[in-house]
Formats: structure tokens, sequence, C-alpha cells
């Protein structure tokens, strides 16, 4: 059975995949803003939304140093990347993995949690414009994470595919996580890379937060495979 926890968990996934999709390119914009980040502007997929969004929202990146306001937005990872890592653990209990998706389950997982880790550290140690030491410690984090993200996704979801997991939606989600985050890093900036996953888990996470104590038993059957094919 779902608990109370399971469900806020939920909520928190579904809630925070918006907050990332909006907060995520405000921080985009303050990256862009940047020494470093300017060059992403080369990119001509970028610079067709960033500079008039830019000009658009110019209040909301001039109130402070560009790299104070770059590391300010980006605080936003963290609870993002927490709570879609929180649904995952939630799904993932509700499941009895065999073989590859147990394999699957836990490279996923342990990229979910060093992302959510490495967005801590690259954001939340940094409080003004200068970069302090735990910074550059953070990116040693964020490569393997970001890497085991986009492989333990991808399996995941193809596995989940087979298995004919419903609803199919963010298993497809999540078995396109490459295509779509090297398309959005077209668009934007590469903490949106994780849109595919955290949508996923956030409509996962809507779907175990909408069921009550008198439904929870049959969000929790389906997660597990444990009903019929159900709508797409």
């Amino acid at each position: 059975m779902l608990t109370r926890r399971d469900r806020q968990a939920g909520q928190f996934a579904w809630v925070m995949a918006w907050v990332g999709l909006v907060i995520g390119q405000l921080h985009a914009l303050a990256r862009f803003e940047t020494a470093d980040g300017r060059a992403d502007l080369e990119l001509p997929l970028t610079a067709a939304w960033a500079e008039p969004a830019a000009d658009l929202f110019r209040p909301l990146l001039d109130w402070g140093d560009p790299d104070l306001v770059y590391v300010t937005y980006g605080k936003v990872w963290f609870p993002v990347f927490l709570a879609f890592t929180l649904c995952a653990f939630v799904v993932r209990r509700q499941r009895a993995p065999r073989r590859g998706e147990r394999i699957a389950w836990g490279v996923a997982l342990t990229g979910y949690a060093l992302g959510s880790v490495a967005t801590f550290l690259a954001y939340w140690t940094q409080w003004t414009g200068d970069y302090n030491v735990v910074f550059d410690v953070a990116w040693l984090v964020t490569l393997p994470a970001f890497l085991l993200i986009l492989v333990g996704s991808t399996a995941l979801g193809a596995t989940l595919l087979v298995r004919r997991f419903r609803p199919k939606l963010p298993a497809v989600l999540l078995a396109l996580t490459v295509p779509l985050a090297l398309a959005i890093t077209q668009v934007t900036s590469m903490g949106s890379a994780a849109l595919p996953v955290m949508f996923a888990f956030g409509i996962l996470g809507r779907r175990i937060a909408r069921a009550d104590a008198a439904g929870s038993d049959g969000v929790r059957r389906q997660l597990a495979g444990q009903v019929g094919v159900g709508p797409p």
C-alpha cells in the first residue's frame, strides 16, 4: 500500500518538474550573462529564444553580479533532482525487478542520487559571485552523475517498455533520455537535459499523489505490473 509519505513524494516530483522547467530557463538566461556562458549563444536555437527573453526579463537578471544571479537561480536544481530521486525510489519499491531491470534501477538511482549531491555542492555552497573551491569539486561529481543518469535512465526506460509498464509515457521519456537531452542542450543549458527524467517521474508522481487511501493499492499494483494493460 502506498503511504502518505509516498503520496507526498509523488506530489513533490510533479510540482518540481514544472518548477524546473520554468525556473531552469531563468537559470539558463542567467548563465548566458556570465563570461563562461556567453559562448552558448553561438548555438542558433539557443540565441533565437534567449536573446529576446533576456531583454524581456532583464529586471530578473540585472539585480546583481552575473555570477551571483547564476548561482542563485541554480539553487532550484537541488530540490528538483531530490524530488524525482525520491519519487524514483518510491516507484522502485513497488516493483519486484528481475535481472536487467534490477541492474537498470541500480544504475539510474545511483545517478539520480549523485545528481542530487552534485547540484547541492554546485549551488548551495555558493552565496556570492566569487566561486569557492567546492564549485570545482562539484564538477567531479556532476560528470559521473550525468553519465549514469543518461545510461541508467535509457536502460530503465527500455526495460520498462519491454515489461509493458503502465503508464507508458514515463517509460518512453526515460528510454529517449539521450536523444532528448542532446536536443535540449541545443536550445538551453545543461541542467534542463534532465527534463525527460523530471517529467517521467513527475507524471508517475502525480498518479501516486492522486491515489487516496482507498485507491492506492490499485496504483501500487499497476506500478508493480500486477494489473492488465491500461491506457498509454
